[in-house]
């Protein structure tokens, strides 16, 4: 891999567990009265050993900071959210995981704040005179003159949504803003951050924040939101370490319902290329999608989705509750994310049994991706590829940092070439000879495995 500026060398060997911490602790979503001070964070402490035993190493934290409804309508940066708990909640759950040797990643909201901030609501008490007035992008009727008490100005909101009130990320005070909260919780113990909604903010404003935090925290993990477009501008120019991606999301699931594996095959050909200058954020699930159990239409597909995810480059992320194959479909409505921001009980324990066999997928694949921590940044080829099965091969600068994945999702047996495979390191197959040009495997009817080469 080359780029221009490396990524803290931790985040080779970092594996996320992604949690909406609202949904996760039972926080009321909406509408809820304002409460009194809950102590939710501690419910998240109780499960950082399950954690560990799926073979992960960071807790990815969805917004915990003050807010009035989701957590992605802000209305304080510096303080968290009282339906969590406050900041002696917080700096014992990152204590507490700092203890097992977990990294622990926030998430800003940085495009856009609630009504409610206090910002805002000076602006719409003060109008043109407010000392926040150009923390926004406004049109007052009739012009600033024509202000009186009581006139509303128009504003940029996030994509429709006029309870999100977007920043103007042209004015200092708003890089100001963000590069203080940042480095505030850096200082106050957290490891990363993922930059929400990053693709709808200039990038020169990323770069301008990301300059100024690095300068005093320059182990600092810095990950954006994108969704569409030109990844790696998008992390060069913006200063960033990684990005989302989404693509690969895509053509995981897709491939797989469609048994078209040739759309993964070229999925593969742009992450190689994506890997030249850095490497993407991955995963299978997220807050905003619908769950990788709902979304294939074969339950046996699960398991080559996380094979695809542990044994691709990338720094990997479970969502919270798909290792135990939760279903939840997202919804286009209000509401419509709360089936994928479940609930988890108060212990491991009481899911003890469910989704099992997935738990154990989730195990031995995320323990196979510790073994082999070169993956991180492998080059990545795809060997051969027809409409349902693929081979590919991942191999790092090391002599022997050689893997090959082999997917099925046809009904038969199948027999595929895996040159210079050497033995079987996950799945049920069968591997005959190991020279450089005759091994080929044997899988069964939707079959994978993955071998050493």
């Amino acid at each position: 891999m080359s780029t221009a500026r490396p990524e803290p060398e931790w985040v080779r060997h970092a594996l996320w567990w992604h949690v909406y911490p609202l949904g996760f602790t039972g926080a009321p979503i909406r509408p809820f009265a304002r409460p009194g001070l809950e102590h939710r964070l501690g419910h998240l402490e109780r499960w950082l050993d399950h954690l560990i035993e799926l073979g992960l190493s960071g807790l990815a934290l969805g917004p915990v900071f003050a807010s009035e409804s989701h957590g992605y309508d802000t209305t304080d940066h510096y303080a968290i959210d009282p339906r969590l708990g406050d900041l002696a909640d917080f700096d014992a759950l990152v204590a507490a995981a700092h203890e097992r040797g977990i990294r622990v990643m926030l998430d800003g909201v940085f495009n856009h704040v609630g009504r409610a901030h206090p910002a805002f609501q000076d602006v719409l008490a003060h109008g043109p005179s407010s000392a926040y007035a150009d923390w926004f992008r406004l049109e007052w009727p009739g012009g600033p003159s024509a202000w009186a008490p009581g006139v509303e100005p128009g504003y940029a909101d996030f994509e429709g949504h006029g309870a999100l009130v977007a920043l103007n990320h042209a004015a200092p005070a708003v890089v100001d803003l963000v590069a203080d909260v940042m480095s505030f919780w850096l200082d106050r113990g957290a490891d990363a951050w993922r930059l929400d909604a990053a693709y709808a903010v200039p990038l020169d404003f990323w770069a301008a924040v990301a300059a100024r935090v690095r300068s005093a925290h320059p182990e600092a993990y810095l990950m954006g939101e994108v969704i569409h477009g030109d990844y790696a501008s998008f992390v060069r120019d913006g200063g960033l370490d990684s990005v989302t991606q989404y693509e690969l999301w895509k053509a995981t699931w897709s491939s797989l319902n469609d048994r078209n594996l040739h759309e993964l095959a070229h999925c593969l050909g742009r992450h190689a290329a994506f890997l030249d200058e850095f490497v993407p954020f991955t995963f299978i699930g997220n807050h905003d999608v619908t769950r990788i159990a709902s979304r294939l239409t074969d339950a046996r597909h699960l398991e080559h989705a996380v094979v695809l995810l542990a044994t691709l480059p990338g720094t990997p992320a479970v969502y919270y509750g798909d290792e135990h194959a939760f279903p939840g479909i997202k919804e286009d409505r209000a509401g419509g994310d709360d089936a994928v921001r479940q609930a988890f009980p108060a212990s491991p324990s009481d899911l003890a049994g469910v989704g099992a066999h997935a738990v154990a997928v989730h195990r031995e694949l995320l323990a196979l991706r510790r073994r082999l921590p070169w993956l991180h940044d492998a080059a990545v080829a795809v060997l051969s590829v027809t409409d349902s099965e693929i081979v590919y091969a991942c191999s790092g600068d090391g002599e022997a940092e050689r893997a090959l994945v082999a997917l099925s999702v046809g009904d038969g047996e199948v027999t595929l070439a895996v040159p210079g495979a050497t033995h079987v390191l996950a799945g049920s197959c069968a591997l005959e000879g190991t020279g450089p040009d005759d091994a080929v495997v044997r899988l069964g009817s939707h079959g994978w495995c993955v071998l050493a080469g």
